[in-house]
């Protein structure tokens, strides 16, 4: 025989004939949604769009130093930037071993691409020091979005023992380099009359 079912004062307990309470669904989702780049990188084999097709655009590589010694420096810009980034990096190239360029060269050279990087009115810039073969390259960056100005260009090429130097615009912002030599300036004497 079967036992009658459980009884309380309110009756047989029975299951529920309706579905069990779910909780609410989230407010939020898990995960937000991820952007979308908003560029599309085209190299240059790819034929340039014409009037049907859409136009791309072209993203510029970023600055990379590779394979070589390298130090860098972020600094917020107040009058002496210049003379704190030129301290920085007369520290280190001399730590790497470099008796040349000479103090005064590093301080114009310096000197000059700060300066440059300020005038852009950017709250900070980042200065970047690397060597290679004998040679020193020094990158100032000024973190915002101004056309390039070439007028520093001729007051970098006239300090001694500036092997190279130029300016462009990137997605990083203004970038201004130098590159110096760090061999010891060549004297040449005359010779002696006969």
């Amino acid at each position: 025989m079967t036992d009658p079912p459980a009884m309380d004062d309110k009756g047989p307990k029975v299951p529920p004939t309706y579905p069990p309470r779910t909780p609410p669904p989230q407010k939020k989702p898990v995960e937000a949604p991820r952007p979308k780049p908003s560029t599309t990188l085209v190299t240059s084999s790819l034929p340039l769009p014409g009037p049907p097709q859409a136009c791309l655009e072209v993203r510029r590589p970023r600055m990379a130093i590779k394979d070589r010694r390298a130090a860098n420096w972020a600094l917020t810009t107040y009058p002496w930037t210049a003379a704190h980034a030129v301290r920085k990096v007369t520290e280190t190239v001399r730590a790497w071993g470099y008796a040349h360029p000479k103090g005064d060269v590093l301080a114009q050279t310096v000197g000059l691409l700060v300066d440059a990087a300020t005038v852009d009115e950017g709250r900070r810039i980042s200065v970047h020091l690397a060597d290679q073969d004998r040679m020193l390259l020094v990158v100032v960056l000024s973190h915002t979005h101004t056309g390039a100005d070439d007028m520093v260009l001729s007051d970098l090429a006239a300090v001694p023992g500036t092997a190279g130097c130029g300016t462009d615009t990137s997605d990083e912002g203004r970038r201004v380099w130098a590159v110096l030599s760090t061999e010891r300036p060549r004297t040449y004497t005359a010779a002696p009359a006969r």
